[in-house]
């Protein structure tokens, strides 16, 4: 299969590629720069030179593959704060990659996060992949256009993400800026009681959770990487302390935004997510280290320097 990717240079793409050239797929990775593109070579992949603003481009891709997954977003804009620029940048490419595969039955992955569960409503539970919610919503726009996709010949699916996606691939996710934030203010830092749980999944079972949902995944299918339901922020933080020999505090509500800077408000999301659906419906089965372990191990060694 012959297969278009997004952020193939990313954090992300450097394990999707490979994974996908290990199951015998031909990857043509998005690239912006030389850097990326010689990035994409490295990983096995044939770089094509674009980025998410050149929309002729990602349909013509799109309409020459025979599958697509789509890593790219705009984080540049949500580091500053414009979550609807990076929304409206997302839902303009994800259209242009939809107008190549109409009608087609090809697969086209796309990506959500977790997060979108909390603006949704879910409360006071994990949230499932059953969970719905109606257009109005940071990514929920998204993720409703790449589902409806079914209704025009498109076997869509999408992967609402963990907000840690960790491994040593990961230099810019939001370990590495829990990381950087602790190295500045000379502790690692939790809201109030820290109880507040983040789901996590290793960037190798990540990629092979997109593998999967290329190669099988239902038509309008809402899937979850979430290889660990819910870790407590405190015990993130307290892990961050361990590696870092700094001290673990509580900070209140309004001291987040000095401390956590953009991060401040997903900080203190409590956002357990079930996967069973999703280990379920395509045999997925998380086989790597948790976060914590992961941060125990030195595999965020690289960044803490």
């Amino acid at each position: 299969m012959r297969v278009f990717v997004t952020g193939a240079s990313g954090h992300l793409g450097s394990a999707v590629v490979p994974e996908l050239r290990a199951a015998g797929h031909h990857v043509a990775g998005l690239a912006r720069s030389d850097s990326s593109a010689a990035d994409v070579e490295k990983l096995g992949g044939e770089p094509i030179r674009g980025d998410l603003s050149e929309l002729d481009v990602l349909r013509r891709e799109a309409a020459a593959a025979d599958g697509v997954i789509h890593l790219a977003f705009r984080h540049d804009l949500m580091v500053t704060g414009d979550l609807a620029g990076a929304a409206e940048a997302d839902l303009a490419a994800l259209r242009a990659l939809a107008d190549g595969l109409d009608g087609s039955g090809k697969p086209l992955v796309g990506t959500s996060g977790t997060a979108m569960l909390v603006t949704g409503g879910v409360s006071g539970r994990p949230g499932t992949e059953q969970d719905v919610f109606p257009d109005g919503g940071y990514r929920i726009d998204a993720e409703n256009f790449v589902a409806g996709l079914a209704s025009r010949g498109v076997r869509s699916s999408v992967v609402r993400l963990a907000p840690t996606v960790h491994s040593s691939l990961d230099r810019h996710g939001f370990i590495p800026v829990i990381i950087a934030a602790a190295r500045r203010n000379g502790y690692a830092a939790y809201v109030g009681d820290g109880a507040n749980r983040w789901p996590a999944v290793h960037t190798l079972d990540a990629a092979t959770l997109y593998r999967l949902a290329l190669e099988k995944a239902p038509a309008g299918s809402r899937l979850h990487g979430a290889a660990e339901e819910g870790v407590p922020f405190r015990e993130i933080a307290a892990a961050v302390g361990r590696v870092l020999d700094l001290p673990v505090r509580s900070i209140g509500p309004g001291e987040a935004d000095d401390y956590f800077g953009f991060l401040a408000t997903f900080a203190q999301l409590d956002n357990p997510a079930f996967a069973a659906i999703t280990r379920e419906l395509l045999g997925w089965t998380p086989a790597h280290p948790g976060l914590l372990a992961d941060l125990d191990e030195g595999r965020y060694g690289a960044v803490t320097r």
